[in-house]
């Protein structure tokens, strides 16, 4: 995976794993808590129009000024009235946790088209000592990427996760039937679901 937009960090190191997801053909996309709008950028350049929702305006302006090709809104995504049915692909990269995790995943799935996808990757904390240990294995892929990549930040707001991986398994499985969940070596997991037709 490459530097993308100048820096790099863990949230960017993982914009692949969603930008793989979106679907041939598709038209239309969101990303949900945008940031800067690297993420919604990247979307863009791969053909759908793309919608960025982020409830802080700094960033949201920022966006504006990085990315003038993206429709920007400031507002909350749970919040904000989305038609049902009206994105062929809905993504999140390490935002969900500023929200409420279950009601997030509900309104993405319910806001895609049918067939369309749904790709996140997220932030969870440690509610064993296997995480503890699983987490360990990426300190010296960390320090590798640290040393050889410009590592930066997008300045947006941060917040510690209050979920752990098993919860935000479970929630994913329960909200997302079929959903594909994977932990990343980066202290990350991603999410991975098509909406039936």
């Amino acid at each position: 995976m490459t530097q993308a937009g100048g820096y790099w960090n863990h949230n960017v190191h993982y914009q692949p794993v969603i930008l793989d997801e979106v679907p041939p053909g598709c038209e239309s996309a969101i990303d949900v808590g945008c940031g800067d709008g690297l993420l919604a950028g990247r979307l863009a350049a791969r053909g759908p129009a793309v919608t960025g929702i982020d409830r802080d305006e700094p960033m949201i302006g920022l966006a504006r000024s990085r990315v003038p090709d993206v429709t920007f809104l400031a507002g909350d995504f749970l919040a904000y009235p989305f038609r049902d049915d009206s994105f062929g692909f809905a993504c999140a990269n390490t935002s969900l946790h500023h929200m409420d995790f279950a009601a997030a995943l509900a309104k993405m799935a319910r806001i895609l088209r049918p067939g369309g996808h749904l790709a996140v990757v997220g932030l969870a904390d440690h509610g064993s000592p296997a995480d503890w240990i699983m987490d360990a294995a990426g300190t010296p892929a960390n320090y590798y990427y640290k040393l050889t990549r410009r590592e930066g930040t997008s300045g947006a707001p941060v917040m510690d996760p209050d979920m752990t991986w098993a919860q935000v398994r479970a929630t994913a499985e329960r909200v997302l039937p079929g959903v594909r969940y994977r932990r990343h070596l980066l202290w990350r997991y991603s999410l991975r679901w098509a909406k039936p037709v």
